[in-house]
């Protein structure tokens, strides 16, 4: 078994997250870094586990209400998911209602967010995510 990596180890969004995201990851992590090895597809694929039951809010991540898949990558599996890759939502649960993405938008003070569809919500979602995230790092 692969040594238990740190904390530090964890990307930063994840540091800024709960234990049980934290968790998530590193345990994905690890299992795929002992079959793929450790680099890009194991990074992937913690991060597909991670969307599965969490999302992406500003800086960190947060529990889903419902479990499933994020997005129409994440909903991919095994040779598709690789051979055939499709944008992802980058942590923004593209699958949830709109009342949920305008409940985030508001959260995230995103201004004219009830005018816009849900797929112009899921965009400046991201676009917010990343933001904070930078903002974070400073």
């Amino acid at each position: 078994m692969a040594p238990r990596k740190s904390r530090t180890d964890l990307p930063a969004t994840l540091q800024r997250s709960d234990k049980h995201a934290q968790a998530t990851w590193q345990e994905t992590h690890d299992s795929a870094a002992e079959q793929y090895g450790d680099g890009e597809r194991a990074h992937r694929t913690a991060f597909s586990a991670l969307k599965h039951t969490y999302e992406k809010v500003g800086d960190h991540w947060e529990r889903k209400d419902e479990a499933g898949p994020s997005d129409a990558q994440a909903a991919q599996r095994g040779p598709a998911a690789r051979n055939r890759p499709r944008e992802t939502a980058e942590g923004v649960d593209a699958n949830a209602s709109k009342q949920h993405l305008l409940d985030l938008a508001r959260r995230l003070e995103i201004p004219g967010r009830s005018r816009m569809t849900k797929a112009e919500l899921v965009e400046a979602l991201m676009k917010a995510n990343r933001r904070e995230t930078a903002r974070a790092r400073r």
